[in-house]
């Protein structure tokens, strides 16, 4: 399985090199080398944003060793008890700290001091964290056949092709970043390493300089655009946009649509899942301002059903309930520790996405929660996400907000200045939650934040906000 076509190149930014053609086989081929002289078992690679480590996740795939994709600033328990759990054969860019035991410093990874340990399944490309910087995450495992599947499907419906120049403006470890890797790689495109992301000034002056044209985000990111006042006319090469990462308030897909159209280029929507390596959905361009509100149709290979309350599953149009895929891309499972790494596929092809939803007349998507993002005020169970979108709807003066599930009642955290003013936007916040659910004001609690936390994906940190209830 190689993941990059032919005229594929990496251009790294930081340190003005690119690779290409022969001399990047001989880059990958020699990192493969030496990762393949390893002892058996899984390898932890830090994923910083560099070539680097770009170079570590093809050489990992080409040499047919499993490979876990790990935020460098995962915290340092979560790591250590990751490595206890699934003892890799090493750790590459280990942190600068003293090896754990049962390791050995070498250079800048850690090698395990054993060389028993399990083999990974033969299928077993990548593993992925199912979780963010804190908690005790099990590893999502994706086969190489859905790594490759889903990088064609999403070049084919991205109109993908050699000419396309994309950044890294997500993180390598995320799926999302991985996935926009893989598929102007397979494509044999260009993909420049650059790791300011799209809010640092570095990135836009690469967009200049190298002629991008495309840019990749989660809602935060588009967010953020909007109030920096983001004119695609200023970057006559840009004329991409892809969202991902969670559910884009429909007046910003609207927005940001209408500025590509006016410079004549495109707004996708998508929607996916680590579980799914990782992307289900893509609206395409020309259906977008016409679909808003939906994810998307399923991609080439791939299929929805909606399975009721009762477990029966059905395509028919507007039957709400959770949300089925099934392709070639579905992971094979998950893993808890080590003696997990060698397990087969256990899903067949089939992921239960724990989202709600339902299929219009043309088969597209429609997500409208989650089965776990439910809280209760005074025993009526209510959605989180709802809850957010309605106090966006409400034209206090919140745009980011956050909410989280706190015993009988809901906590919303909403970005605002410290002060007076923003006590009043959080109560009226209160009020306007109150009215809309019949309910008291005192079920809905509305703190200000100055900045309501990420994880490295961009997605909020909900596990860091249940703390501070």
């Amino acid at each position: 399985m190689t993941l990059w076509g032919a005229g594929a190149r990496l251009v790294d930014a930081a340190g003005g090199r690119t690779l290409a053609g022969d001399e990047l086989d001989a880059e990958v081929a020699r990192v493969a080398v030496a990762l393949g002289e390893l002892p058996v078992g899984v390898l932890f690679a830090r994923m910083s944003v560099d070539l680097a480590s770009v170079l570590r996740y093809l050489g990992a795939v080409e040499a047919h060793r499993a490979v876990a994709l790990i935020d460098p600033a995962l915290d340092a328990d979560v790591l250590a008890g990751l490595i206890t759990r699934f003892r890799p054969a090493a750790v590459l860019a280990a942190p600068d700290a003293p090896a754990p035991e049962g390791y050995t410093a070498s250079g800048d990874n850690w090698l395990r001091d054993s060389a028993d340990g399990v083999k990974p399944h033969p299928d077993l490309a990548v593993l992925l964290p199912t979780s963010g910087s804190t908690g005790n995450p099990k590893l999502v495992r994706l086969s190489r056949t859905g790594l490759l599947a889903n990088a064609e499907a999403i070049a084919e419906v991205l109109h993908v092709d050699s000419a396309e120049i994309a950044p890294t403006c997500l993180p390598l470890h995320y799926s999302y970043g991985l996935s926009v890797l893989n598929s102007h790689l397979v494509r044999g495109a260009t993909v420049v390493i650059e790791a300011s992301g799209v809010l640092g000034r570095g990135f836009w002056d690469a967009v200049t300089e190298y002629g991008i044209t495309s840019l990749s985000g989660v809602p935060y990111h588009y967010e953020m655009l909007r109030r920096l006042k983001f004119d695609p006319a200023k970057y006559p090469t840009l004329r991409t946009l892809t969202q991902a990462g969670g559910k884009l308030r429909d007046e910003l897909v609207v927005e940001f649509n209408d500025k590509m159209r006016a410079v004549g280029g495109r707004m996708y929507v998508m929607y996916g899942q680590t579980e799914a390596s990782p992307r289900m959905t893509t609206v395409p361009a020309e259906r977008l301002a016409d679909k808003i509100g939906s994810a998307g149709p399923a991609l080439p290979g791939g299929a929805f059903s909606v399975r009721r309350d009762d477990g029966v599953e059905t395509t028919h149009p507007k039957i709400v309930g959770e949300v089925v895929y099934r392709g070639l891309n579905v992971m094979m499972g998950y893993a808890d520790d080590e003696a997990g790494l060698a397990a087969g596929d256990e899903c067949g092809g089939l992921l239960a996405t724990g989202d709600l939803g339902y299929l219009d007349e043309e088969g597209y998507l429609f997500i409208t929660g989650r089965l776990k993002r439910i809280g209760k005020v005074f025993g009526n169970r209510v959605s989180l996400d709802d809850l957010e979108h309605a106090v966006r709807q409400a034209a206090v003066g919140i745009e980011v907000v956050a909410a989280v599930a706190a015993g009988d009642k809901v906590v919303l955290f909403a970005e605002l200045p410290e002060g007076d003013g923003a006590k009043a936007i959080c109560k009226d916040a209160s009020r306007a939650l109150a009215d809309r659910l019949h309910l008291h004001t005192s079920g809905f609690d509305v703190r200000p934040i100055d900045t309501v936390p990420l994880l490295a994906s961009g997605k909020i940190d909900y596990r860091s906000l249940e703390g501070r209830v």
